[in-house]
């Protein structure tokens, strides 16, 4: 019977098409993808570790640098002392030799302070400065006294022509049988640790380069023997498209096997529909022979019924190629894990097509509203619609119907108020093309066997009992609930 046609879909219903999905989103190498976000992770993490061993090296190489200076610093003040004159002096000389060569890059300098500018002034003599310094003098900050070491850089040597950063360690201390505070001042060449810097930076930068391209080739080859078995997958179904295999193996890992083993299922399940259109299609062409031959041979010997002849064989014919669409287009929408169909919504639609063409018939609904089935809505409307429109064609007026959930299915009772069917005879209404009326109202016979047929491809099931509160027949239409 017609129905009301289905709602369109939200998106189509305001004029909106479907939304595409944008190019990165539904394409690309998930080989790359994995290798990409290694290598961004790898020189991530060794430029942060190379960064913090840099750190720790160079203060290392430093911090032996300025201890040595501090020591020789110390080891200064320890052999200072005063001369007849007020002069500093020094019990034992500075073993190093390169406080005695000029410019060799390691000087000394002690200063009385205030700072006196060193030798730039006519009462310098209290002023000692090592014979390497020759005409050049350490710079003297007016800062307070300086009880502990303090070190610093310096370029006050470099010039436009030579560079020579210097590194300074500088202490106060007033002498033995000297009321004068003196600044004791040791500076070397930061040449020597700036090539050692360098040079360990050179072995970082290679090294740790080196370790980076190890690690993503690495895990590039990671990528490609993890992603492996997915290339074997690929290959399998290819071969499976070609006609080569017929199902794929089952030797894969365990995170790849799940799949693996829903797709054969899938194929499996594939060929089980294939097999049934087959089936189905066979069935209907020898079901059609048999009408096909009689108004063959009618035509052949010019029999004077045959219009009544082509008439009642293509009604036979009509018939049968109802039945066999309405069980294949329940065979092809039958997805038991998406399918969902609303009985109300259903029972309301069927209600108003009956209404239309029966005026003198009454369909009452009662039961629950939010009851849902896995079945597609169409062939929910098909399966109810049959029921309704033979209770609303051979019964007395008056139509029940009611929805009963139960555990795992819905009940669906459609009552009438006609004569009944004897017990014994309800079997044969689910016979193709069985009719037990003898009033001559139009139909093909075929209502309840579609109901069955596509009650049983969703797993559902139907029979007939006698109504005890209208008197007519009862079918019950069971059907898994969603």
């Amino acid at each position: 019977m017609n129905l009301e046609a289905p709602a369109a879909p939200a998106a189509a219903a305001d004029g909106r098409a479907p939304r595409k999905l944008k190019q990165g989103q539904r394409s690309g190498s998930l080989s790359r993808r994995m290798i990409g976000v290694a290598a961004i992770w790898i020189v991530a993490l060794l430029l942060i570790g190379g960064y913090a061993l840099d750190r720790v090296l160079t203060r290392s190489i430093v911090d032996s640098f300025d201890n040595q200076m501090v020591f020789v610093l110390n080891s200064m003040i320890a052999s200072a002392e005063i001369g007849p004159d007020g002069e500093v002096r020094f019990n034992r000389p500075p073993a190093d030799q390169r406080f005695v060569e000029p410019y060799s890059g390691a000087y000394f300098q002690v200063s009385d302070m205030p700072a006196n500018s060193c030798g730039l002034r006519a009462d310098s003599s209290l002023c000692l400065p090592s014979r390497s310094l020759w005409d050049r003098r350490l710079r003297v900050s007016d800062r307070q006294a300086v009880l502990q070491p303090h070190l610093y850089d310096s370029d006050e040597f470099s010039t436009h022509e030579h560079a020579e950063p210097l590194r300074i360690a500088e202490r106060d201390a007033i002498l033995p049988g000297s009321s004068v505070r003196w600044r004791f001042q040791v500076a070397e060449s930061r040449e020597p640790i700036n090539q050692q810097i360098h040079h360990l930076r050179l072995i970082l930068i290679w090294s740790f380069s080196a370790l980076g391209v190890g690690l993503i080739v690495l895990a590039a080859l990671q990528t490609f023997y993890g992603l492996w078995p997915l290339r074997r997958v690929r290959d399998e179904v290819a071969a499976i498209r070609s006609g080569d295999r017929t199902r794929i193996s089952v030797d894969f890992p365990a995170e790849i096997k799940p799949m693996t083993e829903e797709i054969n299922q899938l194929l499996a399940h594939s060929e089980a529909q294939a097999e049934e259109a087959r089936r189905h299609a066979g069935n209907l062409a020898h079901a059609l022979k048999t009408p096909l031959t009689v108004i063959t041979n009618a035509a052949t010997a010019h029999a004077p019924d045959l219009a009544d002849t082509i008439c009642r064989e293509a009604l036979v014919m009509r018939r049968q190629v109802d039945h066999h669409l309405a069980r294949a287009r329940a065979i092809g929408r039958r997805s038991a894990a998406q399918s969902r169909a609303s009985v109300w919504e259903s029972l309301e639609a069927v209600q108003r097509a009956v209404d239309r063409l029966y005026e003198n018939v009454t369909v009452d609904i009662a039961g629950d509203h939010h009851a849902q089935v896995r079945v597609e809505r169409q062939d929910l409307d098909e399966m109810v619609g049959n029921l309704i429109e033979n209770a609303a064609k051979y019964g007395g007026g008056r139509v029940f119907v009611t929805v009963e959930p139960k555990d795992r299915h819905v009940d669906i009772l459609v009552e009438d108020d006609g004569p009944g069917i004897p017990e014994e005879r309800r079997g044969e209404l689910f016979t193709r093309g069985a009719r037990l009326d003898t009033t001559g109202k139009p139909g093909t016979g075929l209502g309840l066997a579609i109901v069955r047929d596509v009650a049983e491809i969703y797993g559902g099931k139907i029979h007939l009992e006698e109504s005890e509160d209208l008197g007519g027949v009862l079918a019950r239409l069971s059907l898994p609930s969603a």
